[in-house]
């Protein structure tokens, strides 16, 4: 409802490895057709662009968790697509993620490191080995909650760095640390401030008059 009265346009993106539309559909973004996830992304997005829902410089995208090797990927495969990508607690160094406290947990979905098979994929949905340096990012704001135990902070903490170190745009790319906070939180104003946080930097990147740094 925020953006909604920010006379924002919200486009949700049922992507292939959710669970929306069956189990055949969760199975076709798993694994080695994980790809098909930020591939399905892609393409909703440059459909909202073709249409003239919006234009590049004022899309914005989000992906949370799971869905970080989603927009993860999208940004570093198509990083001109998107003005602003908003990543909330989200796994962008997938190869790391079996030696975390929730790793072995997100195995049937992305695979293992002790399978050969398995290990070109999870490097294909490494979000933090495809970031080139030079390369034109849009602004980026990931968030991360110091005692998250499903997505270990230092996941984002270390793809803000890298995007950090070899962006070539001036487009700002920043790390909200939620010291409260683990993955989500029950604190309703933790939550509100979170989002209130995210929403301003997005708005204030593509333009919004109300959002501007004076």
């Amino acid at each position: 409802m925020a953006l909604l009265e920010q006379n924002t346009i919200i486009a949700i993106a049922h992507v292939r490895g959710g669970g929306e539309k069956g189990n055949e559909w969760h199975k076709g973004g798993m694994k080695a057709t994980k790809p098909n996830t930020w591939k399905d992304f892609i393409a909703c997005s440059e459909y909202l662009i073709k249409e003239k829902y919006t234009s590049a410089d004022k899309l914005i995208g989000n992906g949370v968790s799971m869905g970080g090797i989603l927009i993860g990927r999208a940004v570093t495969e198509r990083p001109d697509l998107f003005g602003v990508a908003l990543i909330e607690v989200g796994c962008t160094n997938a190869i790391r993620m079996e030696t975390t406290p929730n790793g072995p947990n997100q195995i049937p979905e992305i695979g293992s490191l002790k399978k050969e098979e398995d290990v070109k994929h999870i490097l294909e949905m490494d979000a933090q080995s495809k970031v080139r340096k030079g390369e034109k990012y849009p602004a980026i704001l990931l968030r991360t909650g110091i005692n998250d135990p499903r997505v270990s902070p230092w996941e984002p903490g270390k793809f803000a760095a890298v995007l950090q170190n070899d962006n070539g745009s001036d487009k700002p790319i920043l790390l909200h640390v939620n010291y409260a906070n683990g993955h989500f939180s029950n604190d309703l104003n933790i939550t509100y401030g979170d989002a209130a946080d995210m929403f301003a930097f997005a708005l204030w990147q593509v333009g919004n008059s109300k959002f501007q740094i004076k």
